[in-house]
């Protein structure tokens, strides 16, 4: 009997860890989304010359020291070639983004149930996603990204697990 009592304890005392952990990883994807729905305003409502006015602006002293410099031209030349149609793709994919994460992580924190398997195929999709961008651009802050999102995956399905237990058990 207390072999019993202690195996309840320790997978308590885990489940808290998961569900812990898990709090924390969704809060970070719901402030992660609310950047991005302020992102995606932004990109929709500032005209392409401020972005290339700008850019101009925080590259000019580098370009000056060296004409060459790898990130100051490569950033000035993307501003240059923001366009009309690129700042609307941007701002609508920020938001759409943004919107979807924001509100799946209030549901996730919530505890709504239907949330846990939705988060799971949006995330898996944004993770795919990813995997093909990196293939285009081969972005280390892609590979961070991509590692993090699926930890928060398995995160959420080990806490959906625990969820359903505790329904189960009830």
């Amino acid at each position: 009997m207390p072999l019993r009592g202690l195996n309840t304890m320790a997978a308590t005392r885990s489940e808290n860890r998961i569900t812990e952990l898990f709090r924390i990883s969704v809060l970070l994807k719901g402030a992660n989304a609310l950047l991005e729905i302020v992102g995606g305003i932004f990109a929709i409502l500032i005209p392409p010359s401020v972005v290339t006015a700008l850019a101009s602006y925080l590259t000019q002293g580098e370009l000056r020291e060296n004409p060459h410099d790898f990130v100051a031209s490569h950033l000035l030349q993307l501003a240059q070639h923001f366009s009309v149609g690129t700042k609307l793709f941007v701002g609508l994919y920020l938001l759409s983004h943004g919107i979807v994460k924001f509100a799946l992580a209030v549901s996730l924190l919530k505890n709504q149930l239907w949330a846990y398997p939705m988060s799971l195929v949006v995330f898996g999709l944004f993770v795919f996603y990813q995997v093909y961008l990196f293939a285009l651009n081969h972005s280390l802050l892609l590979v961070g990204l991509t590692i993090f999102d699926l930890i928060v995956m398995w995160l959420i399905w080990r806490e959906y697990k625990i969820v359903l237990a505790h329904l189960v058990r009830t």
